[in-house]
């Protein structure tokens, strides 16, 4: 497996070096590149889900895009949906950037199986990159470890080892940060994509947001201007100052701030490491949703709360289809959508993002 962690560079050099790096290193291992739910949607979840640039934003993208093909798989006589992604990301205002993404189109090849998997996600660091940085590295593994199903889709043994992943993570991670003597952690957001079904687990505030059209036959062309495409909130923000988050702090022996911030210093409630919070109400544990892909459904985006900050889920869902029927390339759509985000509507933080396109 490859792991790509990259800092933000400031050259169009340095980022074709990384380029060439990183696809040498994808050849070598089959391809593999890394690098609240609002009243509105609420429903919408609750019915799909199941809980149990172009230059010069060149150097701010993946070094190779994810493509999985579709096929029939022998075991389950199932036409899988084609899927294509990429990331990219901008440093933004901040000196350093802190956040990491995986691209994993074929994330089964270290434990083969007939059912087709994919991974995708996105880091985002904060007080340092250690945490981002350790869990791109770790978490899949420990996910496939758990007992991710690889042959035949069961949605409750794939919650339970993307749970448990997550626990194993989080435990190995705060071991090293207490040997190093780090304080860095890192919210979540992931997508597995096994056979037909999508799942989705996050915690912390980074979002997912599926695009699905609206269309009577339900087979609305991302390109077509008469295709409307609804957002759908995949993921449910975890901060101190939401009741649910809340009261599980205090019961935890923590307090919630009058800034709405854990202790008074941290804003998300759920992250990987942060150990100076972990006797006191941050947990590590995802939320986790599944829904099996139709042909409704066009593309995910996952984002970093820099994304989000200044991009709403309709807007960031308009903006993707739009630049989708111009160029069909998930790689340049998905680079102006970090471009808008950062030079043009001004986020300041931090901004990845992570574009997933199905191509039924």
């Amino acid at each position: 497996m490859a792991h790509q962690k990259r800092e933000g560079s400031s050259t169009d050099d340095d980022c074709a070096s990384k380029r060439l790096k990183g696809t040498d290193a994808a050849s070598e291992t089959g391809g593999s590149v890394e690098g609240s739910v609002s009243q509105e949607t609420a429903a919408e979840v609750t019915r799909t889900c199941q809980k149990e640039s172009e230059a010069p934003l060149e150097k701010c993208t993946s070094d190779g895009k994810a493509v999985a093909n579709s096929k029939v798989s022998g075991e389950q006589n199932m036409v899988l949906t084609a899927v294509e992604a990429d990331a990219a990301e901008d440093k933004g205002c901040r000196p350093t950037m802190e956040d990491a993404w995986v691209l994993l189109p074929n994330a089964g090849a270290e434990s083969p199986g007939s059912l087709r998997c994919a991974h995708f996600a996105i880091y985002d660091g904060h007080g340092g990159r250690l945490a981002a940085d350790f869990a791109q590295k770790h978490l899949h593994q420990n996910v496939i470890a758990a007992g991710l199903p690889r042959e035949l889709m069961d949605v409750k043994a794939a919650k339970k080892a993307i749970i448990d992943g997550f626990r194993r993570t989080d435990e190995s991670l705060l071991q090293e940060s207490t040997k190093g003597n780090w304080q860095d952690g890192a919210t979540a957001v992931c997508v597995w994509i096994l056979g037909q079904m999508v799942v989705v687990a996050n915690a912390g505030d980074a979002k997912a947001v599926l695009a699905r059209s609206t269309s009577t036959n339900g087979e609305g062309v991302v390109g077509d201007t008469k295709s409307q495409l609804k957002a759908i909130v995949l993921t449910r923000e975890h901060k101190a100052i939401f009741p649910q988050e809340r009261s599980r702090i205090q019961k935890a022996g923590g307090s919630v701030g009058s800034n709405g911030r854990l202790q008074g210093r941290i804003e998300v409630s759920r992250a990987f490491g942060d150990r100076q919070f972990k006797k006191v109400g941050l947990i590590a544990t995802p939320d986790v949703h599944s829904f099996e892909l139709t042909k409704k459904d066009h593309f995910i985006i996952l984002g970093c709360d820099g994304l989000w900050g200044v991009f709403g889920p309709s807007d960031a869902v308009e903006f993707v289809q739009n630049q989708l029927k111009e160029t069909s390339s998930a790689s340049l759509a998905v680079r102006r959508l970090v471009k808008e985000a950062v030079r043009e509507r001004r986020c300041k933080d931090n901004c990845t993002a992570v574009l997933i396109v199905f191509k039924h």
